[in-house]
């Protein structure tokens, strides 16, 4: 199941909705989950507490998902879903308003700043986006594929007009390196941010978009 966007699919289901009443269960059973996120722990987490905030029997939770890891692994790929459509659509709206092409008037520095400013407002509002994020919130037995991949690829093939790169094999994989890389700094970053205050040291926000733009600039400009 393909995202918005042409993004990573989803975990598989067990069974995808095909009718809309079928689509908005599922909806819902997610959206319990979130909120429950934000209530009580992981491990605390349970498939029977997120039938009855849902308002679901337990048995529409197990048509969609084997165990409750499965749950949360497609709350995370959701929230990436959401966070790409967040961003698209703050770039759209600033292309509207500079009236000046795909550039936006601030280029890829400015979808930068949109890209750090999206998931500071997931992280200060998204329900259980706090502890989901993109990525499972325990370890796994075996390694899962790691969330910032994810979000790095994602962001790169979301902002390809904006990089204006488009160039030979060997600079492709240079850019795909850069934005691995400065996903796994701007995700460091921004937990000390969350850790030294709850709603994110602005000082510590700043330095990690001056650090994202220098770091950027040596591929990108």
């Amino acid at each position: 199941m393909i995202g918005q966007d042409g993004g990573v699919p989803i975990p598989p289901l067990r069974r995808h909705p095909v009718q809309r009443r079928s689509a908005e269960r599922l909806g819902r059973i997610l959206d319990a989950c979130a909120e429950l996120l934000d209530e009580i722990s992981y491990e605390e987490l349970s498939t029977r507490a997120v039938a009855e905030r849902a308002n679901v029997p337990i048995g529409s939770v197990y048509r969609f998902f084997s165990n409750k890891r499965a749950m949360a692994e497609a709350l995370a790929h959701r929230n990436l879903d959401e966070y790409a459509a967040r961003i698209t659509r703050r770039l759209a709206a600033s292309d509207a308003a500079a009236d000046s092409g795909p550039d936006g008037g601030g280029g890829w520095r400015e979808a930068m700043d949109v890209v750090v400013d999206e998931y500071l407002a997931m992280k200060r509002g998204a329900p259980g986006f706090a502890l989901i994020e993109f990525g499972h919130p325990v370890p796994a037995t075996a390694p899962p594929e790691q969330p910032n991949h994810l979000v790095a690829d994602r962001l790169r093939t979301l902002l390809a007009d904006r990089l204006g790169t488009g160039g030979d094999e060997a600079t492709e994989e240079r850019l795909r390196v850069a934005f691995l890389l400065a996903v796994e700094a701007a995700d460091a970053l921004l937990r000390l941010a969350f850790r030294v205050d709850p709603e994110g040291d602005p000082a510590i926000v700043a330095e990690t978009k001056e650090l994202l733009r220098a770091y950027l600039a040596r591929v990108l400009d």
